[in-house]
């Protein structure tokens, strides 16, 4: 298994609530939540750092994605999700991410994915956007 992260690891954060519907039937919230997590907080920081989801002429789409499960959450858990800039390249952007529960520095569940960003028309890769590159840079370790 993975090492647990701890929140020093990561720069910027985001504090979640979990909702009603995170948890399955087993009591805690589902593996594929984490995902949504990773997914809302990662948007989010590109948005307020200038990506225009509508309009512009680049879009992130995700190549590829993991998680590693370390302790249980389950609703009404407040969250705090870390993100961080794993690998930055030209047109890919590797982000890492972890979930820590708001009484715990030492991750819940972490992962990554991979989001390449490409042309919204041809789908084709295409350089980061500036000045989102410059940004990114900041949150590389």
């Amino acid at each position: 298994m993975a090492d647990r992260p701890s929140l020093a690891d990561y720069p910027h954060i985001v504090e979640l609530g979990t909702r009603w519907d995170d948890n399955d039937i087993y009591g805690h919230v589902n593996n594929v939540t984490y995902y949504s997590y990773f997914d809302t907080v990662a948007n989010a920081w590109l948005i307020d750092h200038g990506l225009d989801i509508h309009g512009g002429t680049a879009i992130g789409l995700v190549v590829e994605s993991g998680c590693h499960y370390h302790a249980g959450v389950a609703y009404p858990d407040r969250l705090r999700v870390g993100l961080r800039i794993d690998r930055l390249g030209n047109s890919a952007v590797t982000w890492g991410l972890a979930v820590f529960t708001e009484d715990d520095d030492q991750a819940a569940a972490h992962g990554h994915f991979v989001h390449v960003f490409v042309d919204r028309v041809t789908r084709r890769p295409t350089q980061i956007p500036e000045p989102l590159r410059t940004a990114m840079a900041e949150l590389t370790g």
